[in-house]
């Protein structure tokens, strides 16, 4: 996704709480070649200390290659140019479906016991939810959201070298011709 030029795709995360989440996140971000996942508050690293569980979940390592920062706020570690898109279950946001992907993008997702502060909401140049009964687990929001991101695109990325590139080593299955 962000290997086309022009394009800035980062994720900022409310608050997190729960280094799988986090850890899961990252994992995304490698897989959609996200740039960066900022992170404000305590309790990440609060939980993070009892060992490296987020990387648990991070088995491509994504960690090593796209920065995780945690920042005293999303609305200041916005770069000139990237629009704010809010990811939350906000009365009166677009469905998932409906949205047009800004080129340069940092995605604000809420805790996971929580939501996003109407301070960023209201900062925020466009609000999105994705169209679910009941609210989702925080990484899988994130995959969603670069999912859609990625079917959007006008890039082609889909081809039998992606595949193998991709797969786990112990995957040689192929479709029958």
């Amino acid at each position: 996704m962000s290997s086309e030029r022009n394009s800035v795709v980062q994720i900022g995360l409310v608050n997190p709480k729960s280094p799988t989440n986090v850890g899961g996140i990252m994992r995304a971000a490698g897989c959609y070649q996200a740039d960066a996942v900022f992170y404000t508050g305590n309790r990440y690293e609060l939980a993070a200390r009892s060992g490296n569980a987020q990387y648990n979940t991070d088995t491509k390592r994504a960690g090593h290659h796209i920065p995780l920062q945690r920042v005293e706020s999303l609305l200041s570690a916005k770069a000139d140019g990237v629009k704010i898109v809010c990811v939350d279950l906000v009365v009166g946001a677009i469905p998932l479906p409906e949205f047009i992907h800004p080129e340069k993008a940092l995605y604000v997702f809420g805790p996971e016991d929580g939501t996003i502060g109407q301070e960023i909401v209201d900062h925020a140049d466009a609000v999105v939810y994705v169209p679910t009964v009941g609210c989702m687990n925080l990484a899988a929001s994130v995959n969603v959201l670069l999912y859609d991101r990625l079917a959007k695109s006008a890039s082609q990325i889909g081809n039998d070298e992606l595949i193998k590139r991709s797969r786990d080593n112990n995957n040689r299955v192929r479709v029958k011709s």
